[in-house]
């Protein structure tokens, strides 16, 4: 029997499947989950933290009480009781009834990443343009290249997303973006929080230009110390389609997101739902809404926030003590990512054999970009490891890039010294300026 090879396949594919590639962060994942190795790669959530106990009684109980309903069929925009209470947790960012959010207007997806999916079926032709940030969600750009759209990246600096830089590129586009894909808060992978101010000029251009701007929100409740800024959402109703997940505050493994849209497009959302999936999980729905009807989710939240404070100030403890001179990253006031600029020469992705030599995990910077540029750029992850893992993680990866420099130093022209210590290795790399 003569056995078939990719290849022999390749002809077959639809355009659309051509451009697809691994994703840098799951090619990852065999390697960095090895117990020997410290992940600072994933974007995993601290799942220890829940009272696991009553989790798996609630659980019981969902199949047990509820299980003809449960593990049934549902409807493809989610039950109403799981949108109403959607709609409670949105009400803590400001997005309310008075800014017109509704459970008519919300669709229950598989995580948040099946809302962006969702979106680009809607609006996204190929060669279509889409705005986002530079660098941005690994996840949304696989979405987008998979719809054959091209992405165009708008800069970043410690502040967020550059107005400035937004009206360039939407006037570039001419005409062809169909929207402005952003994370504004505690951003994935450069941990940057969009300004308040900022936040009104970015949706005074986008109205002005027609723009519609989808607002990827995962991790607007996980704030360090004050209360994160409201969300573009709260801000204007129209315009905005807003995309959350309670995968980084409950539990990822249950794959439960949901999106909020304007009111003419949340019937093609729909279904575009029902023909991708037909329905959303019912037990998955389920023991979320029992969750956050049954159980303290808001000290849940609490908790979460000061275990990734702790672990966030260990990561910034480690890399200041252990880095080496000329190296900055940047200082996140919530959520789960730290972004670094390498000193100039290195090359993340080609150093990444190394380190999983002697290792650590990360992921290259290259992965967050459509056009592969990121290679002195590296995102690490502080909410899973421990604080003494993490430390540990640090002086491996600064024991890889001193190997490689002193190889530079042999091999090749090396930069400068720079001095090594704090100040100035809170603000982003040159990629974020």
């Amino acid at each position: 029997m003569t056995g078939t090879t990719q290849d022999d396949y390749t002809d077959r594919y639809a355009r659309r499947v051509r451009g697809m590639t691994t994703s840098e962060i799951r090619a990852l994942f065999a390697v960095a989950s090895r117990p020997e190795v410290v992940s600072l790669a994933g974007g995993s959530p601290y799942i220890a933290a829940l009272p696991l106990d009553a989790v798996g009684e609630m659980m019981g109980r969902l199949a047990t009480e509820l299980g003809t309903t449960s593990l049934q069929y549902g409807i493809g925009q989610g039950t109403m009781e799981l949108r109403e209470r959607i709609c409670e947790v949105m009400s803590l960012s400001g997005i309310d009834a008075a800014t017109g959010a509704s459970p008519d207007d919300v669709v229950v997806t598989v995580g948040g990443q099946q809302g962006l999916d969702l979106v680009a079926r809607l609006f996204l032709d190929p060669g279509d343009v889409v705005l986002a940030e530079g660098p941005t969600y690994v996840g949304a750009l696989g979405v987008f290249q998979a719809a054959q759209a091209q992405v165009r990246h708008v800069a970043m600096d410690a502040d967020g997303l550059v107005p400035a830089a937004l009206e360039e590129a939407v006037v570039a586009a001419a005409g062809r973006a169909k929207f402005l894909y952003t994370i504004p808060t505690y951003q994935n992978p450069a941990g940057v929080t969009l300004t308040d101010a900022r936040r009104e000029e970015v949706l005074d251009i986008c109205e002005r230009h027609g723009l519609l701007v989808v607002e990827d929100d995962p991790y607007g409740m996980l704030s360090f110390s004050d209360e994160a800024p409201r969300p573009l959402r709260s801000r204007r109703r129209e315009g905005i389609i807003y995309v959350s997940t309670f995968s980084k505050t409950f539990a990822p493994g249950l794959r439960v997101g949901w999106v909020l849209a304007p009111h003419a497009v949340r019937e093609k959302l729909v279904m575009a739902s029902e023909a991708n999936i037909l329905c959303p999980s019912a037990f998955a729905q389920g023991a979320v809404t029992q969750y956050l009807s049954t159980m303290p989710w808001r000290e849940q939240i609490k908790t979460y926030r000061e275990i990734y404070r702790e672990r966030r100030d260990a990561l910034l403890d480690a890399l200041r003590d252990l880095m080496p001179a000329g190296t900055t990253w940047t200082r996140p006031e919530g959520g789960l990512f730290v972004w670094a600029t390498l000193p100039e020469g290195l090359d993340s992705k080609a150093m990444m054999p190394r380190a999983i030599a002697a290792r650590v995990a990360y992921v290259p910077g290259t992965g967050f970009y459509a056009d592969g540029t990121g290679r002195q750029n590296l995102r690490l992850n502080f909410s899973f490891p421990p604080p003494d893992r993490i430390r540990e993680g640090v002086r491996r990866l600064a024991g890889v890039m001193e190997q490689e420099l002193a190889m530079r130093a042999v091999f090749g022209p090396t930069p400068p010294p720079r001095r090594r210590g704090h100040a100035g290795a809170d603000t982003p790399g040159p990629d974020l300026a």
